[in-house]
């Protein structure tokens, strides 16, 4: 099974975890953390949404068993994120 990730963060997606559209059903493109009742939960650019996903890098450092530091994170997420349907 391919691994979806979420369509603004990136975040690995699974059932738990899928955002809502604005009938309550489960949204299986967005997190719930990103996308609510059929909504984006913040207004933000691509730049600010960086930002904010690299203070998780402990979180993908421990899932991944990588290293980097902040900085490290966000060149990750920088070449990551133009890739997402939100951000192209």
């Amino acid at each position: 099974m391919e691994m979806k990730f979420c369509q603004s963060c990136g975040m690995p997606l699974s059932e738990e975890v899928f955002g809502t559209n604005a009938d309550g059903s489960k949204n299986d493109e967005y997190c719930v953390y990103c996308y609510k009742d059929g909504a984006f939960t913040m207004d933000c650019s691509m730049d600010e949404m960086i930002e904010h996903c690299s203070q998780f890098v402990y979180m993908y450092n421990q899932n991944t068993g990588k290293k980097f530091t902040r900085e490290e994170y966000k060149d990750v997420l920088r070449g990551f994120f133009p890739m997402l349907k939100r951000w192209k």
